[in-house]
């Protein structure tokens, strides 16, 4: 339940948050802060007039089933501190250390959009040409769509290139690994459909990792160079990123270093990871330290203080595009508090990464869990309280009321989540109303808002209750836009 829904919903949560302020008592030592944050994670969901509880980051890494934790805190400019908790996988003793590496998922698209922005800057892309007069190996297929706008590389960047693919599950260990090529045909052994244009270029944001897909293919067509070494080159090289690469299948030189994935259930994956052939959208191993790395670079070209990005370069990058997102980057607040950020999500790792433009403020949580999202959240409040970062939002605040138990037992019942062939069953049990799901089977207590509207604290989703017209319940609206359908009555 609490994985799968996530996944489904996690890019359309809106809701009003509690402003973070920092904490009263000031530092005295590094160490003192570690511990203070350590000691108080903050939850994404708080009730009402109920206190918050203490929470530690090993109670939380136990709870989510995260069986390893690495933190890198950005202040003043400079990386501050680095903590790693936990072991590289389950059942083993190898701890996390700096040189840990974790499969950095959709944050690879950030530091693969400064590779492509350095090439506009040196004359060898441009931001707002058709990607087809340099693409050489490989053509984005014209349709009735691409008649009225074309694919950009400013639209790749933006997700607004009007393309399909959100996202890829990646290769498990032994199983065929396509080319790129094959992977932007859709054609076996790839498991993602075709890349292709399916709404008018520039007209709407849609995250589409096909398009970053297709922004490693241009690359690569630009410089005749394996994609890894130009990441080298043009970014992880100049930027000190030493424990980085986007090579994959991950070297077997390198592979003492990495940490395994988990699943939901804390187990490792098969072969202890995935491969993923796209390199661009999702790629990269790598730290949080190096990670932290990269913000600071963004953050010093902002100031013009940079060699891989000019300023006006990189005003481009942190200037949005559409939706809330800049050229590889999601961006929010504004002026002292505007700050940039992504987050990853590969099969068995989940990362945050936030940092502010001008304050010199951030972070980078990285973990081998498919549970590891929550957990990396709460563990950036915590640092936002302790660092009084401006503007950082909080938890959802949420008010319980009275429901007559009564009322649960018409929304009792079986709902299937499409795409996907999820199967939510939410249940009455001592006067409770309980659900899980397919995917995660064990229950959680839906807390009412109103006798329709429902919250998972653990879980941090909104379920809505809706009727048909016969006045029986027909299905159910997760976080306001995906639905489940009732499966019978």
């Amino acid at each position: 339940m609490k994985r799968r829904l996530v996944v489904l919903s996690c890019a359309v949560v809106a809701c009003a948050v509690v402003t973070i302020s920092a904490r009263q008592a000031p530092a005295t030592s590094f160490d003192e802060r570690v511990k203070r944050i350590e000691s108080h994670l903050v939850p994404g969901t708080v009730i009402k007039g109920q206190p918050t509880p203490a929470m530690t980051i090993a109670e939380r890494m136990r709870f989510y089933n995260t069986p390893g934790v690495s933190v890198a805190v950005i202040n003043g400019g400079a990386i501050e501190w680095w903590r790693g908790y936990g072991v590289t996988e389950a059942g083993g003793i190898q701890p996390i250390t700096p040189h840990t590496r974790f499969q950095a998922a959709s944050i690879s698209k950030p530091v693969a959009a400064m590779a492509a922005l350095r090439l506009v800057q040196d004359g060898r892309l441009a931001l707002d040409e058709d990607v087809n007069a340099k693409l050489t190996s490989w053509k984005v297929p014209d349709n009735e769509f691409t008649k009225d706008g074309k694919v950009t590389l400013r639209r790749l960047l933006s997700h607004s290139a009007g393309l399909t693919v959100h996202g890829f599950p990646g290769y498990a260990a032994g199983a065929p690994v396509p080319t790129l090529l094959q992977v932007l045909d859709g054609a076996k052994p790839a498991n993602t459909a075709p890349i292709r244009v399916d709404v008018v270029p520039g007209t709407l944001w849609r995250y589409s990792g096909g398009g970053y897909a297709i922004v490693q293919q241009l690359l690569l067509d630009v410089t005749h160079r394996p994609f890894a070494q130009t990441m080298h080159e043009l970014v992880l090289q100049p930027l000190g990123m030493i424990d980085s690469t986007y090579e994959q299948p991950l070297p077997e030189s390198l592979r003492a270093q990495a940490a395994s994935a988990h699943g939901t259930a804390g187990k490792v994956i098969g072969g202890r990871y995935h491969t993923y052939p796209e390199l661009a959208a999702a790629g990269l191993w790598t730290t949080p330290e190096d990670l932290a790395r990269f913000a600071i670079g963004v953050q010093q070209a902002a100031a013009g203080k940079s060699s891989v990005l000019s300023q006006a370069t990189t005003r481009e990058m942190l200037t949005v595009q559409k939706g809330a997102y800049g050229l590889g980057l999601s961006l929010a607040g504004g002026g002292r508090a505007a700050r940039f950020g992504h987050g990853g999500s590969n099969a068995g790792f989940q990362c945050q990464m936030t940092a502010y433009v001008e304050t010199g403020q951030g972070a980078v949580v990285m973990t081998n869990s498919d549970r590891g999202g929550m957990l990396a959240q709460e563990v950036l409040r915590a640092i936002a309280v302790e660092y009084g970062w401006p503007e950082y939002p909080g938890p959802k605040e949420k008010t319980i009321v009275s429901v007559d138990p009564a009322v649960y037992a018409q929304y009792a019942g079986r709902y299937e989540i499409q795409p996907g062939n999820v199967i939510v069953t939410v249940r009455v049990t001592g006067g409770r109303l309980m659900v899980s799901s397919s995917d995660d089977p064990e229950p959680e207590e839906l807390l009412p808002e109103s006798a329709t509207k429902f919250f998972l604290l653990v879980s941090q989703l909104d379920l809505e209750f809706v009727k048909g017209a016969d006045g029986a319940v027909s299905h159910i609206v997760i976080n306001g836009s995906t639905k489940a359908r009732r499966l019978g009555r």
